[in-house]
């Protein structure tokens, strides 16, 4: 099976949106958001909810525009094996349990979880045993669109043996599958019943927007703009703390449900700037021509300022400092792994020359892993205004963006004390 698509986030949604959830309400009766003004402020557990990749197979689906997420995962897969060389085989006699945090609804995951699987079953193997049965777990926010995700899934084989299994067409899948809708940010599973947990391009997703950033009354209020890109230290900050404090609560949750001899591999957006001001490729993708979009908007009178200024991306690309600093005070973990990993651009492109596909492509891009979010905040008509601008900013700096926009990742590998 081919690798084609994960996304910058870790979740969907349905194309087809359920009415009732669409966007957040504005009566004051409904527990699921608050007014203030004319701005909506969305409380963390509504965040939860609704932050999610753009589901379907639409253009501006997270199927349609993750191949580079794709490419990056695929030129991380020796790390990854490196990762899985230091798990303890447990028995053969016991199902072996793999979780997939962020799997979001596209291909990926599903290839991920091939190559985990593939690469212990050789290890059984090498040491002449036998290979146990594989249960995956495939996790997400609730509104992400495990349809999809199921709807990708080849059916279970009824071979005879695991090994024919593996050793069949990508038309069978050698593994037992189930969804665990919720937040990786608090506990998913039992305890001590977890092999291996795999993250990726999840972790940057905070929890939510530090509150401090959307107070006026705050030195953190992140006054005329959406990203932390570019913005106030104290804004960048209250950033830096959230973050952390959402990666703690991960790996307090993953140290009571990965069982001994387990081992967990994560990549998330990373920096290679010093300050946090410097979000690298997420600050291009987010802090400029996006920025610039909204700005377009509060200047034509289509939206205020304090509307915009109520709206910011809920990422967080680390320092290497930042993540080992949790990671040491946690102190449940060994680190096997933990470097900065260039991945390259977000965009694949067929002609990179070619401005109107530039423009296009960061479009679908960045409408796939936010687009949700600013639909519920703006309504879908503004929200259309809003893409239309960055489209046509992202194409009139096309040569820019081929040239500038690269990510970074963190890349972790940690075993349990």
């Amino acid at each position: 099976m081919g690798i084609r698509q994960k996304s910058w986030g870790p979740c969907c949604i349905r194309e087809t949106p359920n009415p009732k959830r669409e966007k957040f309400s504005t009566r004051r009766s409904t527990p699921m958001a608050t007014l203030q003004g004319e701005n909506v402020v969305v409380p963390q557990l509504q965040l939860e909810r609704t932050l999610c990749m753009k589901g379907g197979k639409g253009e501006a689906s997270y199927a349609n525009n993750s191949q580079a997420q794709a490419q990056h995962a695929r030129s991380m897969l020796h790390l990854l094996k490196g990762a899985l060389d230091a798990v303890l085989l447990p028995s053969p006699d016991a199902p072996f349990a793999i979780a997939d945090l962020g799997c979001s609804c596209g291909d990926n995951t599903l290839f991920v979880v091939d190559v985990i699987i593939k690469h212990l079953s050789k290890r059984y193997e090498a040491l002449r045993l036998e290979s146990p049965e594989f249960q995956a777990y495939f996790s997400d926010l609730p509104s992400n669109d495990f349809n999809t995700l199921f709807q990708l899934l080849p059916p279970l084989s009824v071979k005879g043996s695991l090994e024919e299994c593996l050793a069949g067409d990508d038309e069978s899948r050698s593994y037992y599958a189930a969804g665990v809708p919720g937040s990786f940010y608090r506990r998913l599973f039992p305890a001590k019943s977890i092999n291996v947990f795999h993250s990726a391009f999840s972790l940057h997703w905070l929890s939510q927007v530090p509150e401090s950033v959307t107070d006026k009354k705050s030195t953190a209020y992140n006054k005329g703009r959406v990203f932390i890109h570019g913005a106030s230290e104290s804004t960048a900050d209250a950033y830096k703390k959230q973050f952390q404090r959402d990666l703690a609560a991960f790996l307090r949750c993953r140290s009571q449900e990965l069982k001994s001899g387990g081992s967990m591999f994560i990549v998330c957006l990373g920096r290679t700037s010093v300050g946090p001001t410097d979000q690298g490729g997420p600050g291009i993708l987010f802090g400029t021509h996006f920025q610039d979009a909204w700005n377009d908007l509060v200047q034509e009178g289509l939206v205020d300022g304090e509307k915009r200024d109520n709206f910011n991306i809920p990422v967080y690309a680390a320092s290497l400092q930042d993540f080992k600093e949790v990671v040491e005070a946690d102190g449940s973990f060994v680190t096997q792994k933990l470097e900065i990993f260039r991945g390259g651009s977000p965009l694949v492109l067929d002609r990179p020359e070619d401005a109107a596909e530039v423009g296009r492509a960061l479009l679908n891009s960045c409408r796939a892993v936010c687009g949700v979010l600013v639909d519920a905040h703006l309504g879908e008509r503004l929200s259309d205004e809003l893409f239309a601008r960055l489209e046509s900013r992202a194409t009139s700096h096309a040569r820019e963006l081929v040239e500038h926009l690269q990510f970074y990742h963190i890349v972790a590998s940690l075993s349990l004390r």
